[in-house]
C-alpha cells in the first residue's frame, strides 16, 4: 500500500528555533488543526514541556488513535535511537537528550526522528518532484524513468538529502546528504552554506550595493530589486543570487557524480529560482580543464533547468529511437542521452518534510 493511501494516522512537528508546529498526518494531507507553541530553546525542561503538550494536543484532535510520532529535528543527532546533540538555535539541549525515548515512554507510540532536509527529499521523492517529472516522461512517451534523487534546502542554512530507489539514504552517523560541509567555490576557505543561505544573498548584494551589511535587505526583496518591481541595485541584486547558483552549482554538481539523480530546491529561497537556476545550471554543465589544456564536462550526463519550457522539452524529449535487436526482427526503444534534471519543489518545503516524516514512519513499522 502506498503511503497516500495508508489509512494510518501520523503525529508530526514542524520544529522550528523559535515556535514548535504540531499537527497529524494520514496519508498525504494533515487530519488536525495545527498547534503551535513556543520552542523555549534556552530552558530544557520547558521545551520538552511544550512537545509532549503540542502531542498530547493533537492526539486529542486525531480522529483516531496515532501510530506513530515522525518528525524532524535540528542536528546534531544520534537519529536512529533519537538523542538530540548540542544544538545551535535551542541551547538548552546540550550533552545529549534522549527525545525519541522520552516521547515513547509518555505516548507508548514508536518515535522517528530525522534531518529537515532529510524528509524534505524523502517527501518530494514520495508524492512531489519525482513523481512530477516521471508523469511528464510517461505523457511524453518516454521510456526515462528516475529512481534516485539528490535535494537541498535554500534559507537560514543548506541542507540536503538523498533518496535512492524508494529509500532514504542516512549513513553510518545520520550525517549522509550534509551538502552545507562541501567547499564554497568562490571562497574555497569557506564551506557552502557561506555562500548558498539567506545571508550569502544579503552579504553579496551589500558588498556589490556599496552598504554595510546590517543595511541589506531581506532577500525577497533583493528578489523584486532584481526582477525590477523594486527601487535598489539592480545590477547587484542579479549578482547576488547568480554567485548563490554558482555556488549550489558547485555544489550540487559534486552530489550528483555520486548520486546520478534527478536533483530539487526548496528553502525560502527557492521562490527566487528565476533569478539562480540558470547559473546553477550552467555551473552543473561546466567544464574541466586538463594538463595538456583540454575541456571535458564536469558531469557525466548533461543537465537541464526544468522549470525552463524551452529546456523542459529537450529533457522529456531526449535522443529516443528505436533499434532492432540483432539477429532479430524485435525493435526496441533506446534513449542514449544520459541527462539529469534540476527543478523547484512541487509541495513546499513543510509539506514535503510532513509527507516524508508520515511516510518514513509507516515504512518503518512495516519493515518491522
Amino acid at each position: 500500500m502506498s503511503a497516500k493511501n495508508d489509512n494510518r494516522i501520523v503525529m508530526t512537528l514542524d520544529a522550528g528555533g523559535t515556535n514548535f508546529r504540531f499537527a497529524a498526518m494520514r496519508g498525504h494531507k494533515p487530519v488536525t488543526e495545527t498547534v503551535a507553541l513556543p520552542s523555549n530553546g534556552d530552558n530544557l525542561d520547558r521545551c520538552l514541556a511544550n512537545i509532549v503538550e503540542g502531542f498530547t494536543r493533537v492526539k486529542k484532535q486525531c480522529p483516531k488513535p496515532p501510530v506513530a510520532i515522525s518528525f524532524a529535528f535540528p542536528g546534531p543527532a544520534d537519529y536512529p535511537n533519537g538523542i538530540i546533540g548540542d544544538l545551535g538555535n535551542l541551547p538548552g539541549f546540550r550533552g545529549g537528550v534522549a527525545l525519541g525515548p522520552m516521547l515513547e515512554e509518555k505516548f507508548g507510540i514508536p518515535v522517528f526522528l530525522n534531518n529537515d532536509g532529510d524528509l524534505f527529499v524523502y517527501g518530494e521523492a514520495i508524492a512531489g518532484f519525482l513523481p512530477h517529472v516521471n508523469g511528464l516522461l510517461k505523457k511524453a512517451r518516454s521510456p526515462k524513468r528516475y529512481h534516485n534523487l539528490f535535494g537541498v534546502t535554500l534559507g537560514t542554512g543548506f541542507g540536503g538529502g538523498i533518496v535512492r530507489n524508494g529509500e532514504l539514504f542516512m549513513g553510518d552517523n545520520s550525517m549522509a546528504g550534509e551538502v552545507w560541509l562541501l567547499r564554497n567555490k568562490l571562497r574555497p576557505r569557506m564551506n557552502a552554506e557561506e555562500g548558498a543561505s539567506i545571508r550569502a544573498v544579503r552579504r553579496v548584494y551589500a558588498e556589490k550595493a556599496g552598504l554595510p551589511f546590517d543595511q541589506a535587505p531581506e532577500p525577497k526583496v533583493i528578489y523584486n530589486i532584481g526582477q525590477g518591481k523594486a527601487a535598489g541595485d539592480k545590477a547587484a541584486a542579479l549578482e547576488a543570487y547568480r554567485q548563490l547558483g554558482e555556488v549550489v552549482g558547485d555544489a550540487l554538481g559534486n552530489a550528483l557524480t555520486l548520486v546520478d539523480g534527478l536533483a530539487v530546491v526548496g528553502g525560502g529561497l527557492s521562490g527566487a529560482a528565476p533569478l539562480f537556476l540558470p547559473a546553477l545550471t550552467a555551473e552543473l554543465n561546466g567544464t574541466y580543464t586538463g594538463p595538456e589544456g583540454n575541456q571535458f564536462h564536469r558531469l557525466g550526463s548533461r543537465a537541464f533547468n526544468l522549470e525552463d519550457p524551452a529546456q523542459l522539452k529537450k529533457f522529456l524529449a531526449g535522443e529516443t529511437r528505436v533499434i532492432t535487436v540483432p539477429g532479430s526482427r524485435r525493435k526496441v526503444k533506446h534513449d542514449p542521452l544520459p541527462r539529469i534534471g534540476v527543478g523547484v519543489s512541487r509541495l513546499g518545503t513543510s509539506e514535503a518534510v510532513a509527507v516524508g516524516a508520515c511516510a518514513f514512519a509507516l515504512r518503518k513499522l512495516d519493515q518491522t
